[in-house]
């Protein structure tokens, strides 16, 4: 069995640049959350950003419509980004993957690499223990400053 590594900063970059949905899953409506920053985040540089989550589902977050899971999305997702705990994101890999999401990303302190490496091998561009609030900055840093 191979380990799972992250792609490199060209490959973020790209992955950036042809995203434009993103499911976020675990998103809350509490500001001092970290998914609720992260989703603001998002939302103020241009991404298409669903919040997905049981418990808020018919409210909204952020003036998005929440969604109570995946599947629920009425339109094609892009990433699906996971603000669950370790445990829980193997079974969010699966359904991006049974929704035809092109990526996923575990953030900060989720990891489950037989999780990443599923989706990768079902041609999902998989990230794991990353935030894209501290990526987007460090690998467009020089494009903001145009």
């Amino acid at each position: 069995m191979s380990t799972f590594n992250n792609p490199d900063n060209i490959a973020l970059r790209e992955l950036f640049n042809t995203t434009q949905t993103i499911a976020l899953v675990g998103a809350s409506p509490k500001p001092e959350r970290p998914s609720n920053r992260v989703m603001a985040f998002l939302l103020s540089h241009g991404f298409h950003v669903i919040p997905v989550n049981p418990g808020q589902a018919g409210n909204k977050i952020h003036g998005q419509p929440v969604y109570a899971k995946l599947e629920d999305i009425p339109e094609p997702v892009d990433m699906v980004d996971i603000f669950r705990n370790s445990e829980d994101a193997g079974s969010v890999v699966d359904e991006a993957i049974a929704i035809n999401a092109k990526s996923v990303w575990m953030q900060l302190n989720v990891i489950d690499e037989d999780a990443a490496l599923r989706a990768r091998d079902a041609g999902l561009i998989a990230v794991m223990d990353r935030c894209p609030a501290i990526e987007i900055p460090q690998l467009f840093v020089a494009d903001w400053h145009k």
